[in-house]
């Protein structure tokens, strides 16, 4: 067995032609700068910071260097293109998240066999702080696999929660084949308070009715983040959306009336590629999903 140890510190290149079982193709980003918010302590919160990106990329043989054609190659700006859109989806606390975000969108390139990505803070200490991961096609393959079908999101307003028929809908919530989470209204807006308290003050009144509704309907679980999400979704549970994570934690969050939250539920809904929203009540969202109204008084929900 060969004692690779020396290469711990070594760039992801001398790592991959150490770990290849066959020789490769390869492309590579070296110390690529990026700026943005990322952490899991709060002093890392409302701040941005710097990153280093190192990025191998095993390819298929192709015939770019025949054509000199740029679309028979992994072109390295597919690379950047990837550490862009995943930074800015939404804030992380994690680069380990990040890293296996930004290996799974590389390898979704037609031309990409395995990628290695190391991730380095430069801005935490005197010293580089960093993960590195290596993923190949047959990993990302497997992930693809497991994901789930597009969820549902039913929006309950404060009517719809007082509704006679809630039991009645949460039992055909339960047979749904479709994955389905629940989002809720707070009980009443909140008066007479500074704008950046009001938003964390409302978010944690949408949760309090989001448990409250958990303690009445013991076959729903109140989630907070993707992952918790995905895992209700395969496991054919019914989540209600605890919103203060991943809108604290978001890119792009619209501003939202505080007598409004429906307009949170648009957002979430494109977040996660809901394939309908179904708002039970009063409210209305601009969004790309489709929207189904109902009446709080309706026995059948349109699922």
């Amino acid at each position: 067995m060969v004692d690779d140890a020396h290469l711990a510190f070594e760039h992801p290149e001398e790592r991959a032609k150490v770990t290849s079982s066959q020789p490769c193709d390869r492309i590579s980003l070296r110390d690529h700068i990026v700026e943005a918010e990322i952490g899991a302590f709060q002093v890392e919160r409302d701040v941005t910071q710097r990153m280093s990106f190192n990025v191998v990329v095993e390819v298929r043989p192709s015939s770019g260097a025949d054509t000199d054609n740029v679309d028979d190659i992994l072109s390295y700006d597919r690379i950047t293109e990837a550490i862009a859109s995943e930074v800015e989806v939404e804030r992380l606390n994690l680069l380990e998240t990040l890293a296996e975000r930004i290996a799974d969108r590389i390898l979704q390139e037609p031309q990409a066999l395995r990628v290695f990505v190391r991730i380095e803070k430069l801005d935490r200490g005197p010293g580089k702080l960093g993960v590195e991961i290596v993923r190949s096609l047959s990993d990302a393959t497997n992930r693809m696999e497991d994901k789930p079908t597009n969820p549902i999101v039913v929006h309950l307003t404060k009517a719809a929660l007082q509704s006679p028929c809630l039991a009645g809908w949460m039992v055909q919530l339960g047979d749904s084949s479709a994955p389905v989470i629940i989002s809720v209204d707070m009980d009443k807006p909140i008066q007479n308070i500074d704008d950046s308290v009001k938003k964390h003050v409302s978010l944690l009144g949408i949760e309090q009715n989001a448990w409250r509704l958990a303690g009445i309907e013991k076959s729903c679980k109140v989630v907070a983040s993707k992952t918790e999400l995905d895992w209700g979704m395969k496991h054919n549970q019914i989540s209600i959306w605890a919103p203060s994570k991943l809108v604290l934690d978001g890119v792009d969050v619209p501003e939202f009336d505080f007598d409004q939250p429906a307009v949170l539920t648009g957002w979430f809904a494109e977040q996660i590629a809901a394939e309908r929203v179904i708002l039970v009540g009063d409210a209305h969202v601009d969004t790309t999903v489709q929207v189904i109204n109902c009446s709080p008084d309706t026995a059948q929900l349109p699922l």
